[in-house]
C-alpha cells in the first residue's frame, strides 16, 4: 500500500494542471471533506547528484504548493505539487484521500492510469528530444613531426 501510495503521489504532483483538471471531471460523486491544512505555497531545496552516484549537492529551490483534507468518511489525503496552483494541490490532496477508501479502483482507472500513461509518453518524448541534440566528444591524436 505505501508504495502504491508513493507511486500515485508522484504522478499527481508531476502531471500539467490541465490533464489533472480533465480527469477530475470524470470523478462523479466526488465526497464532501474538510480542509486540514489550506492549499499554502512555498519553497523546496532541490538536490541533485553528479552521475547519480556521487555526493549531493544543493542545486536549487522551486516553488511547491501543499495541501491537507479528511473526506467525510475519515480518510486523510495530502497534496503536494510542483509549481503555485492551490486548487490542483487541493484536487490530489482529495484523490489521495479517496484512493485510500472504498473507491480506489474507480478512480486509479479514471484518473491514475491515465496520467500515469501521459506522464510516461511525454518523458518518453521528452528523452527522445534530448536525444536528438546529443553530440558526441571525440579527441584525435595529434602527430608529431620532427
Amino acid at each position: 500500500m505505501i508504495e502504491d501510495r508513493k507511486n500515485w503521489l508522484s504522478i499527481l504532483a508531476k502531471v500539467k494542471t490541465k490533464d489533472l483538471d480533465e480527469c477530475w471531471r470524470k470523478v462523479k460523486n466526488l465526497p464532501d471533506y474538510k480542509l486540514l491544512r489550506a492549499p499554502e505555497i512555498g519553497g523546496a531545496m532541490v538536490q541533485g547528484r553528479l552521475g547519480a552516484t556521487g555526493d549531493s549537492f544543493n542545486l536549487g529551490e522551486m516553488t511547491v504548493t501543499r495541501c491537507s483534507v479528511q473526506l467525510e468518511t475519515g480518510e486523510i489525503g495530502h497534496g503536494y505539487i510542483q509549481g503555485r496552483e492551490k486548487e490542483a494541490a487541493k484536487k490530489v490532496a482529495v484523490l489521495d484521500a479517496i484512493m485510500q477508501g472504498t473507491r480506489r479502483h474507480e478512480v486509479e482507472s479514471l484518473v491514475i492510469a491515465p496520467l500515469t500513461k501521459l506522464y510516461h509518453q511525454e518523458k518518453e518524448a521528452n528523452s527522445k528530444k534530448a536525444a536528438a541534440t546529443k553530440v558526441e566528444f571525440f579527441t584525435m591524436a595529434r602527430g608529431e613531426s620532427e
